[in-house]
């Protein structure tokens, strides 16, 4: 190992900007053994973590939160529908819709894992079949849904939601059907992408696509004056544009020739296997999905459930983008923290956790300030009913503790994804979730004056613990023990046939 002599004129190229890409993971290892880094040096080594960590977040942040905001921008035209109508919408969206989609994205977190690992083997031909065989699986799980989404005005006023809004949501719930079916095509679709690093193109299909979803919602709803299923199915056809897209991207881009190779029966073989990834992947993910989704159900059940689900929604949306742009972060800090464990460097991993977590709180103190500034503006950009904006203004300071814990909640579930910890995880989210988080929020809310935010409180002690659990597993890590059981699994996998490296040993 160098002295800190002999590193620092590499790192006196830090001073300027255009040579940091040049630094290596190798050399800052090695910097960061000497002891004491003098002080000088920290500013110059956070440009340098941060840039990767942008660059591997940037693209996925936009994907993500263009997404999302096509359901959000749909539930703005309806709120100025009426309260009734963005109730119907929110409990649809929320109950029906978003039920779906945790399933539809927790089962396509499985094409990312097995395209990834098939991409690093390179076996670059057998991520068409995977992708493939991913999408018969979604297809069939949305022939499923379907049931669920043509009688979920039944299916909502069994769990207790008023007659009036069950309704609303059941004309919503089934202008949504043909989304569902492109929710089983784009997700393996864009997991297929995004394994290969192709991020960009999707950035810009999302933004484009969303562009077009506003002008077409305005025109359908306001112009044309078809209402709420008016809403819904422009929501399904941008859906469906997108999935065009990202389809012509794939069969036309020479991007994806060695990994696109046409339509194959052999996407048929092998199903089994891959089935039981797929619903491992789903009740990971949808264990978080679900966990705001349920308090938003719960406030259906409440004294004045218009007024109590129209204010949860709104907050809860902008919660959602917040989490959206989040989880980019979360990606970007999985693959930093299993890429440098690969590598076998413990002091730039846990840089890495650092750096991560200490924008993301940044980022977050930033977006907490913007609610409880705009609490009133932001409402209003959902309704105009002064009850409905009088109730969001009170929830504002529970939106902005819950925007603050989520700069760190989603980073650390990221650090410890990247670290395998993922079983681990999944147990910490059934206890303080659903063991401990929702009870106490059912009992705020029903039980005493606090209503809809006693059932916010309880989600935010959820979280809360959830968030002080993994702060102390990670403060507890010693990442140079991490690094030999990264290098174990690394040379197990390497004496296995590949096959079983792409499916089985995962």
């Amino acid at each position: 190992m160098g002295s800190v002599e002999e590193y620092q004129p590499l790192l006196l190229g830090l001073d300027s900007h255009s040579r940091i890409p040049d630094l290596s993971s190798v050399a800052i290892e090695d910097f960061l053994e000497q002891r004491p880094v003098a002080a000088r040096w920290w500013p110059r080594l956070v440009a340098w973590e941060s840039r990767l960590l942008w660059l591997l977040s940037g693209s996925s942040i936009i994907v993500s939160i263009f997404n999302y905001m096509l359901s959000f921008v749909t539930l703005m035209f309806t709120g100025h529908l009426g309260a009734l109508e963005l109730a119907g919408a929110s409990i649809a969206s929320v109950g029906i819709q978003g039920l779906a989609y945790g399933i539809m994205l927790g089962m396509a977190s499985a094409v990312q894992t097995v395209c990834g690992q098939a991409y690093g083997a390179r076996k670059l031909s057998a991520m068409g079949i995977i992708c493939q065989r991913a999408i018969v699986l979604h297809v069939g799980a949305a022939f499923l849904l379907t049931f669920l989404y043509w009688f979920s005005g039944p299916a909502l006023k069994a769990i207790g939601q008023s007659e009036s809004i069950a309704e609303q949501g059941e004309i919503f719930a089934r202008g949504l059907i043909p989304q569902l079916y492109a929710f089983a095509i784009s997700c393996p679709a864009q997991r297929f992408l995004q394994a290969q690093n192709i991020v960009n193109p999707l950035a810009y299909m999302s933004v484009g696509v969303f562009l077009v979803h506003i002008l077409l919602t305005y025109v359908v709803v306001y112009v044309l004056n078809y209402g709420l299923i008016g809403a819904a199915l422009m929501l399904s056809f941008s859906w469906w544009l997108l999935v065009v897209l990202n389809g012509l991207y794939i069969v036309l881009s020479p991007s994806c020739k060695e990994t696109w190779t046409g339509l194959s029966m052999q996407a048929f073989r092998g199903i089994w296997p891959y089935f039981k990834l797929t619903v491992a992947s789903a009740i990971m993910l949808c264990l978080e999905i679900w966990y705001s989704q349920g308090l938003v159900l719960i406030s259906g059940l409440l004294p004045n459930p218009t007024i109590s689900l129209d204010s949860i929604s709104i907050c809860m949306n902008y919660w959602n983008f917040d989490m959206n742009f989040m989880l980019g972060l979360s990606a970007a800090a999985s693959v930093r923290v299993s890429n440098e464990l690969g590598a076998g460097h413990p002091k730039v991993t846990k840089f890495s956790v650092i750096v991560v977590n200490g924008t993301s709180i940044l980022i977050s103190i930033v977006f907490s300030a913007i609610i409880l500034i705009f609490r009133v503006g932001l409402s209003k950009l959902f309704t105009s009913d002064a009850e409905v904006i009088s109730a969001v203004s009170d929830l504002t300071p529970l939106l902005a503790i819950s925007v603050f814990l989520n700069g760190i909640q989603p980073i650390l579930s990221g650090v410890a994804i990247g670290s395998g910890w993922q079983a681990l995880v999944a147990y910490v989210n059934l206890t303080t979730y659903y063991i401990i988080g929702l009870p106490i929020g059912c009992v705020l809310g029903f039980k005493t004056s606090l209503g809809v935010a006693g059932v916010w409180w309880g989600m935010i002690i959820g979280v809360g613990l959830q968030t002080l659990t993994l702060i102390i597993l990670t403060a507890r890590t010693n990442w140079s023990t991490e690094v030999e059981k990264a290098v174990a699994r690394l040379k197990r996998s390497a004496t296995e046939e590949a096959t079983r490296v792409i499916v089985d040993n995962i």
